[in-house]
């Protein structure tokens, strides 16, 4: 069971989607933007949605198989600036203790000091500090932190499409990447890589929203 439980360690790091090695090499396969859906919207604050967010990984088994896991209890906001992509901006942060695997004992085992030692570092962190283009894709870069060290990182993004406001609720984002990273860069060293690959691939798909537009106040019909 232990053998089996850095599987699943590894979606700490996976939660921004980041891809770092030692010479600062990024692997990526983006999502292409969905049919239908406009290219920009509106400037503002959008917040992960949770229940239409999905962060997901793999990783190969016994060089047979991937197994797969979630991400569960996280926040995040994306400060969108539609004039000026580069200027916008990107904040997220995940609980330790929400690893799901689907195997309670094994989520335990990974929230231990063998792992990631929750009680000591509950949250992992990532705050943006550049958004730019180069070639077709956009990039971001950040301050990455987990387990209490904290690097400066760069990974692939693709805008997805937006969707208007609505009387029901604002604008909508979506925000996709796909990429790989290996673990031992972050010091997840257990285990051995014929029965653990070394390498991790994450699925990023993020919607976001903004608050719910205000609706026009009624007018007022003065008293006679």
């Amino acid at each position: 069971m232990k053998r089996f439980s850095i599987l699943f360690g590894i979606t700490f790091l996976a939660f921004a989607v980041l891809s770092q090695t030692g010479t600062g090499a990024v692997n990526l396969t983006i999502t292409e933007k969905f049919a239908g859906a406009p290219a920009t919207g509106p400037s503002g604050v959008y917040t992960f949605d949770k229940a239409h967010t999905a962060i997901g990984f793999k990783v190969r088994h016994n060089s047979l198989i991937d197994i797969p896991g979630y991400f569960r209890d996280f926040t995040g906001t994306i400060n969108y600036d539609a004039a000026d992509v580069s200027k916008s901006t990107v904040e997220f942060s995940a609980k330790a203790t929400s690893i799901d695997t689907g195997v309670a004992p094994r989520d335990n085992h990974l929230r231990s000091k063998d792992f990631f030692e929750v009680e000591k570092f509950p949250d992992v962190t990532f705050k943006s500090t550049k958004v730019e283009k180069k070639g077709n894709s956009w990039m971001v870069t950040g301050d990455f932190t987990l387990k209490g060290v904290t690097k400066s990182i760069t990974f692939p993004f693709n805008i997805a499409g937006f969707n208007p406001a609505t009387e029901r609720g604002g604008a909508r984002m979506g925000v996709t990447a796909a990429t790989k990273f290996n673990r031992r860069d972050y010091g997840v060293n257990y285990g051995v890589a014929a029965v653990i690959a070394d390498d991790v691939h994450v699925d990023l798909q993020i919607e976001a929203t903004m608050p719910r537009p205000t609706p026009p106040a009624a007018p007022t019909t003065p008293k006679p």
